[in-house]
């Protein structure tokens, strides 16, 4: 759960290009492998990805887009007062793997990565939030959240909050960090561990000068790195479906489109293709949906694996085109502008068929504020 990433440069990456051979040997190495396995799988797979590296114009000084940090909140002296409740729309039903929550195309949703503490009974998240759209008219509910694995106090499932979003007839997206490794995570001394018995290969660079606090992870095999990462993924995945979430946000998943100058390691578009693709892989054997978080270069690659598309200011960028792979398939694009107005943005993404919505200009991930653009 990490605050803003910051500013990025407007220079967008193009699409890369993915050798069949790779892609066919790393989508068929995760279906034949149990998930128990799948790390084995994956370093089997990416021996084949330097014969045949596909090569993106990636601007190297293009960062991350913001993804949010935790707060420690003081304890609440009450809980929300509840106010009328309309229905909320757009939650969406199954449409392929049973069992698995497919969203709907037109589905509102709300973005909420730190706990605000007058909300304890439910982990710090707003889960009544009602706001009146750009487009007018009365205020709406979101139908799918986007919330942290844990609550506010860093250590608890937010199984409550889940709980009482389901009770409102809504979905929960689990968020987690899978590129870069935060140290105020509970499981953080599992990586330092990893990091100094291996070399220091695990851990890069800061993730910036504002988040000091986290590193960039090295997803590359020469010594099992993405093995080890994709096993604690895994591990946070299992607490996601314990907690009850419909879906998982994996963040960070465009090291390639960085450079070894920002990240401290060299990550082709073919290693970052095997990540992305096992990520998902992981989310779908837990019986959960996976959001693509922003890589835009590789969005046509990895459609096909990927239930729906998670994005941070592609409208500020100039990007949004990128994901209409997305909702070609009939799968929906959530996207969230901190920096541009809505009277800028709505209604071109809402053209676009995108789930719009505004939040804070300084990038916090609060409850509020909070503007959907219908």
């Amino acid at each position: 759960m990490s605050n803003t990433r910051g500013p990025r440069s407007s220079s967008a990456a193009e699409p890369a290009s993915v050798s069949p051979a790779v892609r066919t040997i790393a989508t068929a190495a995760l279906a034949l492998t149990s998930m128990a396995a799948i790390p084995s799988t994956v370093a089997n797979a990416a021996t084949v990805g330097p014969t045949a590296t596909p090569t993106v114009s990636a601007s190297p000084s293009r960062h991350a887009t913001p993804t949010k940090k935790p707060t420690a909140s003081a304890k609440p002296t009450k809980t929300p007062t509840k106010s009328p409740t309309p229905a909320a729309t757009g939650s969406g039903t199954p449409t392929t793997n049973a069992g698995i929550w497919h969203p709907a195309l037109a589905s509102r949703w709300q973005y909420q990565l730190e706990a605000n503490s007058k909300y304890s009974a439910t982990g710090g998240v707003n889960v009544d939030i009602c706001a009146v759209p750009q487009s007018g008219g009365a205020c709406v509910r979101p139908a799918v959240f986007d919330i942290d694995l844990y609550a506010g106090d860093g250590t608890t499932l937010n199984t409550a909050a889940v709980n009482a979003i389901h009770a409102r007839g809504a979905k929960a997206i689990c968020y987690i960090d899978a590129g870069s490794i935060e140290d105020f995570r509970p499981d953080y001394k599992q990586f330092t561990d990893w990091d100094k018995a291996h070399g220091n290969s695990l851990l890069g660079k800061p993730f910036s000068d504002e988040f000091p606090n986290e590193r960039w992870a090295n997803i590359n095999n020469d010594q099992g790195q993405r093995d080890f990462l994709l096993k604690m993924m895994k591990a946070r995945v299992d607490k996601c479906a314990s907690a009850g979430f419909d879906g998982v946000e994996f963040d960070v998943v465009n090291a390639h489109e960085e450079g070894k100058s920002v990240t401290g390691w060299t990550v082709t578009p073919a290693t970052q293709l095997i990540y992305n693709r096992a990520l998902a892989a992981l989310a779908h054997a837990k019986g959960m949906s996976v959001a693509l978080k922003n890589d835009l270069s590789q969005a046509k690659e990895l459609e096909p694996d990927f239930d729906y598309a998670i994005n941070e200011e592609c409208y500020q960028y100039d990007e949004c085109s990128a994901l209409n792979v997305f909702v070609k398939a009939g799968k929906p694009v959530f996207h969230v502008e901190y920096e541009t107005a809505t009277n800028s943005f709505c209604a071109g993404t809402t053209k676009l068929s995108f789930n719009s919505i505004k939040k804070s200009s300084d990038y916090s991930l609060k409850d509020s504020p909070y503007t959907p653009c219908r």
